[in-house]
């Protein structure tokens, strides 16, 4: 309470000095969100691997095993102190998310809604341009989004620390560049103090071409990183069933309870192999990063649209059973129509073959937890704007899978609302073999090395998809404009999976078919008021 407190003092001063300054104008824009989610079946599985009925959902994409029915609620909150259109200071704060009747982390969700965790600084930044030049520069803590034109990114979407610059060099041409800090300072040794925050920095750097033309528009886009061996610091291994052993990094999920994974499980493997100890996994030297791609749209022939997304990405940590490479390719044809634009899609991506020893062959990637108008799903992927549960129960991004698929948005019967119906079909692209590593069928490779590994189900974060396995979902989103700052957002989803039982069915070495696979369904009520 005290902090919201604060809040709303330093809003009205700022606002208050705003009729004392003529020099500088403040701007207050934000949004109050409210969701109203019921999912079933969100992990997927009837019962669990030791034959117990399964409650709550979405255990697959957040690891949080939540109620099937949720009320959570948000607010937006961002001030703005505008100099000039060459000078401006803006922060941002997001208060909640609040789970209605929740106490949990004192987000103030239950009886008496005093939270003391509930207040936090989501962004803060200073947009300048370096004076009789056009370069402009942002600083500080802010939404950073690689390209993406026929999907939102499913490498980088995240707020970050950093500076951005820009550079136009005409109507057509512009030029875009950034240097982001992920992480550094929080690694401590507790037995050799000295060496608290050595080599523990993780530094990204990043350049966009982004080119208009008439039809067409095209961004071609490269990034590289350098993350320290103590970034993600330290390694541990936990004994399990038949054997194996799971490979855990510190640091990246203790501000991030709900993504926070998504860094060891973008950039390193599912599972492999090694003759090391625990303690040697990682190399003592800088891991290195790239990712360069192509996304553009072509217009030309109205009413007919293309857009298309095609990305490559490398880690390279220092040992071969820890590199990771792939890439992946999305292309989506549309028409527009008067009653509405119908469009078909298809995307790839690479996937893992069945060796253990040479690291992985999907994408690697950092976080996504700010997609927000994600085109391919609303439900098994994140293409919610909204807060709440119904998204992502099939994982942050659709790596190691292929799909095709057909959808139509814009359809309105009424005024002010529209509706966007989603039909696909995917599978997996990884190799069976992997999945017996997964689960621990197999403790050791070939050569009876001890197997490590991150994912320990089909579903541990996200869906691991094998070629034999395949799946259907099905989205109906409704958008209605109730009033001129209310967004009123009614969305249906349904994904069924084909999941193969040799492949799947048998866990930790354990006896007959253990796999239990349940259909996942949501409907979501969505109150946004914007200002």
């Amino acid at each position: 309470m005290k902090k919201t407190a604060t809040l709303l003092l330093a809003a009205a001063i700022l606002l208050g000095g705003a009729g004392q300054s003529s020099a500088v104008d403040f701007k207050v824009k934000g949004s109050w969100q409210f969701s109203f989610d019921y999912i079933n079946g969100g992990n997927f599985m009837g019962k669990n691997r030791q034959g117990k009925h399964t409650i709550g959902q979405q255990w697959a994409a957040v690891r949080q095993q939540r109620d099937e029915f949720e009320a959570i609620q948000r607010v937006h909150l961002q001030l703005s102190a505008i100099a000039s259109e060459r000078l401006s200071g803006t922060v941002f704060f997001e208060i909640g998310e609040q789970r209605w009747g929740m106490a949990t982390n004192d987000i103030g969700g239950a009886l008496g809604a005093d939270g003391t965790k509930a207040v936090k600084v989501k962004q803060a930044y200073l947009d300048w341009m370096i004076p009789n030049t056009s370069l402009k520069l942002r600083m500080g803590l802010q939404g950073v989004k690689l390209p993406g034109f026929a999907v939102d990114t499913p490498i980088l979407q995240d707020d970050a620390a950093g500076i951005t610059a820009s550079w136009t060099f005409n109507p057509q041409v512009s030029l875009s560049g950034m240097w982001l800090r992920p992480y550094n300072d929080n690694y401590a040794d507790s037995a050799v103090p000295a060496r608290n925050n050595y080599l523990d920095n993780f530094d990204l750097f990043g350049l966009l071409v982004p080119v208009t033309l008439d039809g067409l528009k095209i961004t071609p886009w490269g990034m590289g990183g350098a993350l320290g061996p103590h970034a993600l610091s330290p390694v541990t291994t936990a004994p399990r069933l038949g054997g194996s052993k799971s490979f855990t990094l510190a640091n990246h999920n203790s501000s991030q309870p709900i993504d926070g994974l998504q860094i060891r499980d973008g950039l390193y493997p599912a599972a492999f192999s090694s003759g090391r100890g625990a303690s040697s996994l990682l190399d003592s030297g800088y891991a290195g990063m790239f990712w360069g791609g192509l996304t553009g749209q072509w217009t030309m022939p109205d009413p007919f649209r293309l857009t298309w997304d095609f990305a490559y990405g490398s880690v390279n940590n220092g040992r071969g059973y820890l590199n990771r490479q792939g890439w992946y390719g999305m292309l989506v044809a549309e028409y527009a129509l008067d009653w509405g634009l119908p469009g078909l899609y298809g995307w790839y991506f690479s996937g893992d073959d069945g060796d253990v020893n040479n690291g992985s062959e999907r994408l690697p990637y950092l976080t996504t937890t700010n997609n927000l108008w994600n085109s391919l799903s609303t439900f098994g992927y994140r293409g919610n704007p909204i807060i709440g549960g119904a998204k992502g129960v099939l994982g942050t991004n659709p790596t190691g899978t292929w799909g095709v698929g057909a959808r139509v948005k814009d359809v309105s019967f009424w005024e002010d609302i529209k509706h966007i119906l989603r039909v696909h079909y995917f599978g997996g692209t990884n190799n069976t073999k992997m999945a017996s590593y997964i689960t621990g069928r197999h403790a050791t490779d070939g050569q009876g090395r001890q197997i490590y590994r991150n994912n320990t189900d089909f579903n541990s974060f996200g869906t691991y998809l094998t070629t034999l396995d395949t799946g259907m979902e099905i989205n109906l989103d409704t958008h209605w404009k109730a009033a001129e700052n209310l967004l009123l957002t009614f969305e249906l989803g349904y994904i069924h999976l084909w999941l193969d039982k040799d492949v799947w069915g048998k866990y930790e070495n354990s006896p007959g078919d253990s796999l239990n696979v349940k259909d996942a369904w949501k409907t979501s009520l969505n109150f946004i008021y914007s200002f």
